[in-house]
């Protein structure tokens, strides 16, 4: 083993320990190990740099637009309301069907941006029958993680060994080449689900009927705010007229958060719903404000505002033009670590944040506390930035939308040229009309020509932390291709387990990825593979195609720890599960997912 062969696994080492530590963010691991290989003099810059013009970088970004674009139209939501509508109180029938259609969902846009938009599904099924959300939405989680193994397109880790397979020099795998295997462990894993996971499941199979719907009292109630919303009015010639909300510091100072101003006019007082900062208070505005009773007093008294009494017809008008709506904070969203105050949502997203609650209980004073990862929040915005809300999946899960809205929220009228775009995008890829990674990008500037998205919510709707950290572990196969790093590997393989066959070197991959995917999650532990398991392939002069796979299955079969796949990562605090739940049900899982691997990938590409 030679030095640079050291430093190279070294600093595979530290990065790896950087990423199980989770105290350092992911983009930034991968971009000091391209500047640590690049500093030593392992690789040159423009090795280095080179995954940044990789095709799979591209296609990444891109399918992040179309998932977006599915988002946005509502196509997900739409299928959302009908497993309601349809909803009853057979657990397995809701089993069956939410596993089936999140499946066809996570084939063609995120997997993690379909549960996000399914958790308040399963919330209302739950919330509306006598069925228990528990037991709901660990299936639900284990079938995004599933829809991660039925297309190409599916996972970024299908992605990375498919490109890896062209590095080589060998043909890419087809857009529907995981189907079989994906269609194979979904069965398999609704059948164990029926009949023994049910068992397994934390909780009772029945709760106490709930109410079917969710109000806006509801949910001001659960964040303790009953009551809470007062009218002041601002008499002429009090200090605060003139002056902007801001540079009030009412909020500041008293933690007083203005969500409407009544502005009285000619035909009528207009609302001005969560007014701007910058907005200047006039004189006989009536500012509609948040917070405790002794804090409003407290305002009044140090502004000589007036008390206006909250009449049923206000609550009326404030529904019609404010919404508000129960959010919980993603495990990879950027607020994390940042307070409320620091972060400003008003100005970015335009809302205002009226709780905040963290292990079902409500924190007083939160404007300053850091967000953490399972955070819920309550907040207050315009109709239409509510249901904008539900496309923001980076940040926010939104988990209850009262159901007020429906007297006042539009449809969405693209979702048929979206559907449309996501059709093309098959055709062009399954009759290789043009190149996959064209393709994709093809359709992603389809969604923004037809207006099912703006270029700028195109832009937003890319994580550039995903396309950073795929882009940058991508010098670590060069690393380990400079310096033979790959052969010493293959060689201790080969030697170790090639003797035994290629079905031993098979399992042997699949177990690597799995306990690699735990570790470092999915599309690292494929940049990590990939590269090996093609090397090991031509060293026991086999096809390749058998041994890629098994790395794509096994780093997508994060059943066991939650924390390794944010699609399960975000189902845990809702369903209150602890890690016992998933090892009980997910062990299982992957041993069924393994055993299937194992069999069909050999039938599907032989030996």
């Amino acid at each position: 083993m030679t030095g640079e062969m050291l430093f190279v696994f070294a600093v595979v080492a530290v990065a790896g320990g950087l990423l199980v530590s989770g105290k350092v963010r992911l983009d930034i691991v991968a971009l000091l190990v391209v500047l640590a290989f690049v500093l030593s003099g392992t690789l040159t810059p423009s090795e280095a740099f080179a995954g940044f013009g990789e095709p799979v970088v591209i296609m990444v970004a891109a399918l992040l637009v179309i998932s977006d674009m599915l988002a946005r139209t509502g196509i997900a939501h739409h299928i959302g309301k009908w497993l309601v509508r349809f909803a009853r109180d057979g657990e397995v029938r809701l089993l069956v069907l939410l596993t089936l259609v999140v499946v066809l969902l996570g084939s063609f846009m995120s997997n993690v941006a379909v549960i996000a938009i399914f958790i308040p599904v399963v919330m209302s099924i739950a919330n509306r029958t006598n069925l228990n959300a528990s037991r709901l939405l660990m299936p639900l989680a284990y079938a995004g993680i599933v829809s991660g193994m039925t297309t190409l397109i599916a996972t970024t880790s299908n992605l990375v060994v498919s490109a890896e397979l062209v590095r080589a020099g060998y043909e890419p795998f087809g857009f529907f080449s995981f189907t079989p295997i994906g269609l194979a462990v979904l069965t398999v894993m609704l059948v164990f689900m029926i009949t023994v996971g049910r068992r397994l499941l934390p909780g009772e199979r029945i709760n106490p009927p709930k109410t079917a719907t969710r109000t806006v009292r509801d949910l001001l109630k659960e964040f303790e705010l009953p009551g809470s919303a007062h009218r002041l009015k601002v008499p002429t010639g009090t200090k605060l007229v003139g002056r902007t909300l801001a540079s009030s510091a009412i909020g500041k100072n008293y933690d007083v958060r203005v969500v409407l101003v009544e502005r009285p006019g000619a035909l009528g007082s207009a609302i001005e719903t969560i007014p701007a900062p910058d907005l200047e208070i006039r004189a006989e505005d009536v500012l509609v404000a948040f917070s405790e009773p002794e804090t409003i007093e407290k305002v009044q008294l140090k502004y000589k505002l007036e008390k206006l009494e909250v009449r049923d017809v206000d609550r009326e008008r404030w529904i019609q033009e404010t919404g508000i709506a129960k959010v919980l904070i993603h495990p990879g969203s950027g607020l994390i670590g940042s307070s409320l105050r620091k972060i400003g949502l008003r100005t970015i997203y335009g809302i205002q944040v009226l709780g905040l609650r963290r292990k079902n209980e409500t924190l007083p004073d939160f404007v300053d506390r850091n967000i953490r990862s399972g955070d819920s929040m309550l907040v207050a915005a315009p109709w239409s930035r509510i249901r904008q809300l539900q496309s923001k999946l980076n940040d926010f899960v939104v988990l209850a939308i009262p159901a007020e809205i429906e007297h006042v929220a539009s449809s969405w009228q693209r979702a048929p040229l979206a559907l449309a775009i996501l059709a093309v995008m098959i055709a062009l890829s399954v009759f290789k009309i043009v190149p996959i990674a064209i393709a994709i990008v093809i359709c992603a500037l389809l969604a923004v020509v037809t207006r099912c998205l703006t270029m700028e919510q195109a832009y937003r709707a890319i994580r550039w932390s995903t396309v950073v950290l795929i882009a940058g572990m991508m010098s670590i196969s060069k690393a380990f291709e400079k310096t033979d790093a790959v052969g010493l590997v293959v060689d201790q393989l080969v030697s170790g387990v090639g003797t035994a066959g290629p079905h031993a070197m098979l399992a042997t991959l699949f177990v690597l990825a799995t306990l690699l995917s735990i570790l470092l999650s999915g599309a690292p532990t494929t940049i990590l593979l990939a590269p090996i398991a093609i090397q090991a392939a031509q060293a026991l002069e086999v096809s390749p195609y058998a041994f890629a796979i098994a790395v794509a299955i096994g780093a997508s079969s994060s059943y066991v720890l939650p924390v390794a796949n944010p699609a399960a990562t975000l189902v845990v605090s809702q369903g209150e599960y602890r890690f016992a739940d998933f090892f009980k049900v997910g062990i299982p899982l992957l041993l069924l997912t393994g055993l299937i691997t194992i069999l069909l990938a050999p039938w599907l590409f032989p030996f």
